[in-house]
Order: structure tokens, then sequence, then C-alpha cells
């Protein structure tokens, strides 16, 4: 049976008044990465005449939170899109919102492999029915050369033994396949010290982190989606960005400046929102998120 995660929608009410939406009362908004469908459902409670166009494309994450959303319907519509395709929309929009976090569903339930926790197939994908021509972790780990994984661990999870389970994937490999998430758990536990295994940050983050990025393109993506994004921002529109790791953060802070430079943005804010030691409490998760807010000139 499978379990039922209680999804946290982290920063909600910063993000939401990020986008300033008081005084906006036929504003049509952008949830590009609907996820749980927090964001999208405390903007349809609060502001009642505001309209929300989500977009995913995990096609399940829909159907799962459709329910909440009962009252809603005349107000939300739902593409199976991502993020890179805003283009394919045909509106433009008064604020768009980006939280670039797995939910706790994907994490907990897809069976995709997001997760070292659980025994699952090695995939990180974010497509709900990847086919067979879609890339993989298993693709990668099974495939790659040993200099080529310890770049991207290196590059994508900021793994700082990188070489060491870099070379142990490609030993393993030689005995059998690798093929779920705790086959390489144990690699990943066998190929780094002692010591790091006592950290605060599980031993295996770093390196499921870096092949998920690697398997979703998510920071070419990323740049593709900001830019497409701002692109069907109106004038006096705001953009919300989540980030939870120093590479998309990189990423999302270089857009905004260059955009300040252009004198095309106010930024909202000039260091980023990070979340209150209650939220953090309640929501350990939530502890390497970080807001960026701007409004289109």
């Amino acid at each position: 049976m499978i379990k039922e995660s209680v999804h946290k929608t982290v920063l909600l009410n910063e993000t939401i008044d990020g986008l300033n939406l008081n005084g906006k009362s036929e504003a049509l908004i952008l949830d590009a990465t609907f996820g749980g469908g927090g964001h999208s459902l405390e903007i349809l409670k609060r502001f009642p005449k505001v309209n929300v166009v989500a977009i995913d494309q995990d096609k399940g994450v829909w159907n799962k939170a459709k329910d909440k959303f009962k009252g809603f319907e005349k107000r939300i519509s739902f593409a199976n899109i991502n993020f890179r395709e805003i283009d394919t929309l045909k509106d433009t929009f008064e604020g768009i919102i980006y939280d670039l976090g797995l939910s706790s569903d994907q994490l907990e339930n897809s069976g995709r492999g997001f997760s070292f926790m659980k025994d699952e197939p090695l995939l990180m994908t974010m497509k709900e029915n990847p086919s067979p021509e879609d890339l993989t972790a298993l693709d990668i780990v099974n495939g790659w050369e040993e200099k080529s994984l310890a770049d991207i661990i290196y590059g994508y999870g900021e793994e700082r033994f990188s070489r060491k389970i870099a070379k142990g994937i490609v030993e393993a490999r030689k005995e059998k396949k690798i093929e779920t998430t705790w086959d390489l758990v144990k690699i990943i536990e066998a190929s780094v010290p002692g010591s790091y295994k006592k950290g605060r940050l599980h031993f295996a983050t770093k390196t499921f982190q870096a092949l998920r990025i690697a398997v979703n393109d998510e920071l070419q993506t990323l740049q593709m989606g900001l830019k497409k994004g701002f692109d069907v921002l109106n004038k006096g529109g705001r953009m919300s960005v989540i980030s939870f790791h120093s590479l998309e953060d990189r990423i999302v802070k270089r857009f905004f400046k260059e955009k300040q430079k252009e004198d095309e943005v106010i930024l909202i804010n000039k260091k980023p929102i990070i979340p209150k030691e209650e939220e953090i409490k309640s929501n350990p998760r939530s502890r390497s998120s970080k807001l960026r807010v701007l409004s289109r000139l």
C-alpha cells in the first residue's frame, strides 16, 4: 500500500506575498512547478477572483492533487508540460512561481528512485511514464565512463568524493548491473570514508542530486524556463523563484542581475529570503531553500 505523504509547501506565504496580488483582482498566475499544488491552492483561497494556470511535466501530480481543488475547478487549468515549454502557452501573466524542489509525493511515492531511503528502480526521471529513449539514472551509472561520472557527481552534486564514488560505480558494475537505488547506496557507502557517513547530510545525498540533475537536464532547463517565463510576464508582473541548492540559486541570481543591468526589472529582495526557524523545525526539507523575487518594469 502506498503511504500517503503530506507535502509541506516551502516559503508558502513569502512566495505568494512576493507576487503582490492585492488590488490585482483579475490577475492570471502561472504556477510553473505545480508539484503538490500548495501555492496554487493558497492563491485561489486567498484571492477569490484570481485564476491559475498550473503546469508540471509529471502528469500524475494533477490527478493526485485535484481533489483539493473542489470548488475551484473553473479558476484553475492544468497543462502537462515542462516549464521550458512555457512559450507554448497562449497567455501572459501577472505573476509566475517556480518552486524548484521535489514534492514529498515525488520523493516518497513516485517509485522512480528519487529517494535513497527506498529501494526502487534507478530512474530519477520527472516523467511519469518514461519512454525507452528517455535518459535514466540506470543508463548513466551503467553506461557512462568513469571520468564523466566523476565530473557530473562533482559538478552537479558538489561531492568532494566524486572520483572515489565514480570508481566504485565502475568497479561494481563489472560484477553486476546496478539496478536499484539501494544498489547505488551500497556502492557509495563503500566508496566514502567512515567519518563522512557520520555527517548531518546523508552520504548519498549529493550523488543522488547530481544524477537527478543530469537525467532531467535541470540546469539548462532552468535557464531556458526563466527566460521563457520572463517573456510571458506582463509589465508590473512579478516572478517568485524558490531554489534548493547553490547551483540553482546561482543561475537564478545571475538571471535576475542580468535583467536588472538591462533596466528591465526591480529586484524586490536584494538578498534571498530564507525560511524562519519555525518552518525549518516543522519541515526540515525547507532548510536549504532560498526565495528571490523580481518585478518587471
